[in-house]
């Protein structure tokens, strides 16, 4: 009985270790075409391995006619921020609500950013899958909170 136990055990824990596999690494996103988005956070899920967000967004949604133009973080320079914010563009699909993969916790709170609550308005540029298939992720690169912009791929100054 013992053996046949064990067996069973072996084969149940693939299932739960499934939320372990949806993790994304960077190589999972398509980093040519990056994504602007803004909403309202729906759902905050303030935990490691990184913070997360759902949104949803406004009808319409544009990029906005400044966003090229807009300061970046100096230490944020080894990514080509200037020219991802010249490039975003809204996305194709019909999505309006997404969810935002930011930094893992430790990195938010060496930016300083205070947890982001339900109700709150952001924006972001970052990355989606290629060809836009599969979920309504956008791994986010700057995030804009509050009038300030946090490069969440670097670690502030």
């Amino acid at each position: 009985m013992k053996r046949r136990q064990l067996v069973l055990a072996a084969a149940s824990m693939p299932l739960m270790a499934g939320p372990a596999w949806s993790h994304h690494g960077w190589s999972s996103f398509d980093q040519d075409r990056p994504i602007y988005l803004e909403g309202v956070v729906m759902v905050s899920r303030w935990q490691n391995p990184h913070v997360e967000l759902d949104i949803e967004t406004p009808a319409g949604m544009k990029v906005p006619a400044d966003l090229a133009r807009r300061s970046l973080p100096p230490q944020s320079a080894p990514v080509d921020g200037p020219g991802l914010l010249a490039k975003a563009s809204v996305p194709r699909r019909a999505d309006r609500k997404w969810e935002l993969e930011l930094a893992p916790l430790t990195r938010m709170q060496a930016w300083k950013i205070p947890e982001i609550k339900q109700g709150a308005q952001v924006s972001a540029v970052g990355f989606t899958f290629k060809d836009e298939a599969g979920e309504a992720i956008v791994r986010v690169e700057y995030l804009f909170l509050d009038g300030k912009v946090y490069g969440l791929r670097s670690s502030p100054a």
